[in-house]
C-alpha cells in the first residue's frame, strides 16, 4: 500500500501564497474529501499531491520518496489524477483515450502487452463503458465523458486515485452514479481515494475522512462525524447551517443546510 506525505508544504503561484506549512498524511485506503470555499487551495494542494505544482516550500513525498525527484512514468503508475477540466479530440473513441492510462507501462516504441489490454477492459467494465467503447468522445453526455475520464483514471491500476471535484456540470442522478463508482473501486481496490468536493452532502456521505481548508490552511483533518458540525462548517463558509442525520434505507447520513450568509 503507497503513502503519500506532505512535510511543511508552501504553494504559491507567482506572489500569492495559496497553502502554508500543511502537513498531512495518507496512509491507509479510505475516501478522503479535502472541503473548504472557493479559493481555499483545494485544488491546489491535489496538483502538489500529483507533482503538477512545484512546492514553494516544504516537500510531498511518495512511498518516503520525494516528489520532485521521482520521474512522472513512476508517479503515474502509483498515483491517477481526473482533473475538473478535461479534453481530448472530439473524433477520439473511449477505448482510445483508456488507452492513453497505459502509457506509463510502455517503452518508446512498444506495444500493448496482454496486461494492458486487460487493464483497459478491466477499467471499462468497472464503469460501465463497455457497450460505448467505441464510441466516439462528442456522441457522449455529460456523465459518459466524466465515466470515460475516469476509466483512463482506473486504467492505470493506481493505489491513489486524485479527483478534483468529479460531480462538476453533472446532474444529481449522474452525480450520484458517480460518487457511488467512486465508493466501489475503493471497496474493490483498496485504495486511497483523495477529492476535491464542492458538494457538501456528498463529501459527508461518501468519504470516511474530511480535510477542511481555508486561506491555505487546515482547519480540521478527521473522520466525517467531527468534521462535519456546525462549528466547523459555519466559520469555514461563513454561514448559518442546521446540520442533522437522514435516516434512509437503515443508514444514517449527515446532511448540511445552509439557510443564511454571515
Amino acid at each position: 500500500m503507497s503513502t503519500i506525505t506532505t512535510n511543511d508544504l508552501c504553494l504559491q503561484y507567482g506572489e500569492r501564497v495559496i497553502a502554508d506549512h500543511l502537513n498531512l498524511t495518507f496512509d491507509k485506503p479510505e475516501i478522503v474529501s479535502i472541503i473548504g470555499p472557493n479559493g481555499a487551495g483545494k485544488s491546489t494542494i491535489l496538483k502538489s499531491l500529483a507533482r503538477l505544482l512545484v512546492p514553494t516550500g516544504g516537500a510531498v513525498y511518495l512511498d518516503g520518496k520525494d516528489l520532485q525527484s521521482m520521474d512522472m512514468n513512476t508517479i503515474a503508475r502509483t498515483v491517477s489524477v481526473l482533473p475538473q477540466s478535461t479534453n481530448a479530440p472530439g473524433d477520439m473513441t473511449v477505448r482510445d483515450l483508456v488507452t492513453y492510462g497505459r502509457l506509463p507501462y510502455q517503452g518508446m516504441f512498444s506495444k500493448l502487452k496482454d496486461e494492458d489490454t486487460k487493464a483497459i477492459d478491466t477499467a471499462l467494465k468497472a464503469t460501465e463503458m463497455e457497450e460505448l467503447q467505441h464510441n466516439r468522445l462528442s456522441d457522449l453526455s455529460g456523465g459518459e465523458r466524466q465515466r470515460a475520464w475516469l476509466s483512463l483514471a482506473i486504467a492505470k491500476e493506481p493505489q491513489v486515485l486524485l479527483l478534483d471535484e468529479p460531480t462538476t456540470y453533472l446532474d444529481i442522478r449522474h452525480q450520484l452514479a458517480l460518487m457511488e463508482l467512486v465508493v466501489h473501486l475503493y471497496k474493490t481496490r483498496h485504495i486511497i481515494v483523495i477529492m476535491v468536493m464542492h458538494d457538501l452532502n456528498h463529501a459527508a456521505r461518501y468519504s470516511h475522512r474530511l480535510i477542511a481548508v481555508k486561506k491555505g490552511h487546515i482547519v480540521a483533518d478527521g473522520p466525517v462525524d467531527d468534521v462535519f458540525c456546525q462549528d466547523i462548517l459555519e466559520p469555514l463558509y461563513g454561514i448559518k447551517a442546521i446540520v442533522t442525520k437522514v435516516h434512509e434505507k437503515g443508514e444514517d447520513y449527515l446532511a448540511c443546510f445552509p439557510y443564511a450568509a454571515v
